[in-house]
């Protein structure tokens, strides 16, 4: 180990810092790797023990973000985020400004109490159906949907990590911790003028990309369909009381044998709605007034309806948008070392053994006719259609089938839609628990991702796929680093020279410098590590003036949030740059008011609500 001397400490902790802040501007360093060094550069050289370098690991900030991590992916697997976005394409219309008011209120409602980076990636694909079929520009819509992200920030204690970390610090310096809504009312008046902002001027700064057609997720259904020249068509029939095949299984129907139809899905009269049960096996029996998605050619269907009493039947569009989550279609490439080769599809029973159906099969770059009897070879490609849950069994098939393609239609699937009341009721009850202080926020967190995973709202492993492991360990890895500046009195020194920049006399000013300094760390770096270092000195600050901490840590907060000017200071608005056409000076024309508007409530409106 090399030890550094006691008085040259504190300077070997701002090298520290400021060469950290250097790789992390130049993003030529993982973040997470980078924060393994500070913490094994702290660590050796003896400025923190071997527990105070570690002791990030153990924070219950880490532990908290990584359960909500888990609980915004339950409610992105059980389909509320892709609910919320079909509620706006239905309503909005095709009027911009009502679209930019419920696409802002949605994505700011839904990122306060789940991921904003998870909320930001589902509603691209959502925001880019609603462009095509509004004819509304999709570069108005983009950005202002990750700028409301970004404000949820300011709506609740579990809304942006930083957060997290600020109230983490008050407990530590022996204040009380945020409340779950503590800064709420700030956050909405935020979030109001954003809203406002966009309305009057930032939607006429943005560029005007064209409203193209493309899907950025690959090809659609259909097209895959007329690649492998299917002439079968879907229907909806409906059983009425007098057909011969009520109380019939399906292997009595002769469906399939006689005219050649396949039954993809029964869908069932309940209360509340229809129960799906896609696939049906053969044992399946029908009864009155369900509902069969059949597919088959036009003339044996009209054949089958005339004979078994059916009726055609028409579903509604949310009836549609579940049957699409229930079924698909895949084309997946013969694997050389297939069991399959030599054997036709109807030879190797190809439902039975996997519950789905071949639509087509191309060999040598063309469709082939009457395929059922065709002995199968390397390399052939089959169009593969049932339940995705049944499709996605066979992609792991790896040694007897390879995945070509799937459908657009496939990144709007919600596997887990059955369960999104029990994913609501969760959410619901951490937030009240959380609320009214009947648990700690962390245990409120930790019971909510177990009861998604034992809800079967999502599995465990999609759990522990949907924590950011690189983000807890740079929160987990740069928290040592404030313990650090604090244990050396480097904390104490920068409040002095704060303290002497401002006169030390109006706490406003002290605010100001504060609010500055964070949101430019915060956009040339990453909010959790500006919240990390700015936090100790904000509420160091406030102490050493004799006032209450908490306007100088709401401020913070805020500032933390401001992550308006740059691309790449924050994925929420990362993630947009791409498919919204947008280039580096559109952030920094349309973000500095947006940062003025947060600047103006921290020193109006915070000091009357949170008083010095």
């Amino acid at each position: 180990m090399l030890l550094i001397p006691e008085t040259a400490q504190s300077g070997f902790v701002f090298a520290v810092m400021a060469i950290a802040m250097v790789l992390m501007a130049s993003n030529r360093v993982r973040y997470d790797f980078l924060a393994l060094l500070v913490v094994l550069a702290l660590m050796l050289s003896g400025v923190l023990t071997v527990g105070e370098a570690l002791a990030g690991f153990g924070n219950p900030v880490v532990i908290l973000i990584g359960a909500l991590l888990v609980v915004g992916e339950m409610l992105d697997r059980t389909g509320v985020a892709r609910a919320v976005g079909d509620w706006i394409l239905k309503h909005g219309g095709q009027r911009e400004s009502y679209l930019l008011i419920l696409i802002m209120l949605s994505s700011a409602v839904l990122s306060a109490v789940m991921s904003s980076t998870a909320v930001v990636a589902i509603f691209i694909p959502i925001l880019l159906r609603i462009a095509r079929q509004s004819q509304v520009n999709r570069s108005r819509l983009l950005l202002p949907m990750s700028y409301a992200a970004l404000a949820s920030g300011m709506l609740t204690l579990i809304a942006t990590p930083p957060n997290l970390v600020i109230s983490g610090e008050l407990e530590a310096s022996g204040y009380q911790p945020l409340g779950f809504f503590s800064f709420s009312l700030i956050g909405v008046l935020v979030l109001l003028l954003a809203i406002a902002y966009m309305l009057l001027l930032g939607r006429h700064w943005l560029p005007r990309t064209s409203t193209d057609t493309h899907h950025p997720y690959g090809r659609s259904l259909q097209a895959l369909w007329q690649d492998f020249s299917v002439r079968r068509q879907t229907l909806t029939l409906r059983i009425p009381a007098h057909s011969p095949l009520c109380g019939r299984r399906l292997s009595e129907c002769s469906m399939n044998s006689s005219y050649r139809i396949r039954v993809l899905d029964v869908l069932r009269p309940r209360r509340g709605g229809l129960e799906h049960y896609p696939g049906p096996a053969a044992d399946f029996v029908l009864r009155a007034d369900d509902i069969l998605l059949v597919l088959g050619e036009e003339e044996q269907i009209l054949h089958c309806i005339g004979e078994l009493g059916l009726y055609r039947h028409k579903l509604g569009a949310r009836e549609q948008q579940q049957v699409q989550w229930e079924l698909g279609a895949i084309t997946v490439l013969i694997h050389p070392n297939s069991r399959l080769i030599g054997r036709s599809v109807r030879d190797s029973q190809f439902r039975d053994t996997y519950g789905l159906d071949v639509f087509g099969l191309r060999r040598n770059q063309e469709a082939v006719d009457d395929y059922d009897e065709v002995p199968l070879a390397a390399s052939d490609s089959l169009l593969v259609a049932g339940p995705w849950y049944r499709l996605r069994a066979l992609s792991q098939q790896n040694h007897d089938f390879v995945v070509l393609e799937s459908p657009q239609e496939a990144e709007e699937v919600v596997p887990a839609r059955r369960h999104m009341p029990l994913a609501l009721a969760l959410t619901g009850a951490m937030v009240v628990v959380s609320m009214l202080n009947w648990l700690p926020l962390v245990a409120a967190a930790l019971l909510a991702a177990l009861g998604g995973v034992v809800g079967r709202c999502l599995t465990a492993q999609e759990a522990y796929r949907a924590i950011h492991w690189s983000s807890l360990i740079l929160l987990a890895g740069m928290l040592p680093l404030a313990a650090a500046l604090q244990k050396t009195g480097a904390t104490d020194l920068i409040i002095a020279t704060l303290l002497q920049v401002s006169g030390g006399s109006h706490p406003l000013l002290v605010l100001t410098i504060l609010f500055f300094a964070t949101v430019l760390l915060t956009n040339i770096l990453s909010n959790t590590t500006a919240a990390i270092l700015m936090a100790p000195i904000a509420i160091g600050a406030a102490e050493a003036l004799n006032l209450s901490p908490y306007p100088m840590a709401i401020g913070l907060l805020m500032a933390a949030s401001s992550a308006f000017l740059t691309p790449v200071a924050s994925p929420v608005v990362t993630l947009v740059v791409e498919p919204g056409n947008y280039r580096f000076m559109d952030f920094v024309r349309l973000g500095i008011i947006p940062v003025l508007i947060v600047f103006a409530v921290a020193v109006l409106v915070v000091p009357l609500l949170f008083p010095w």
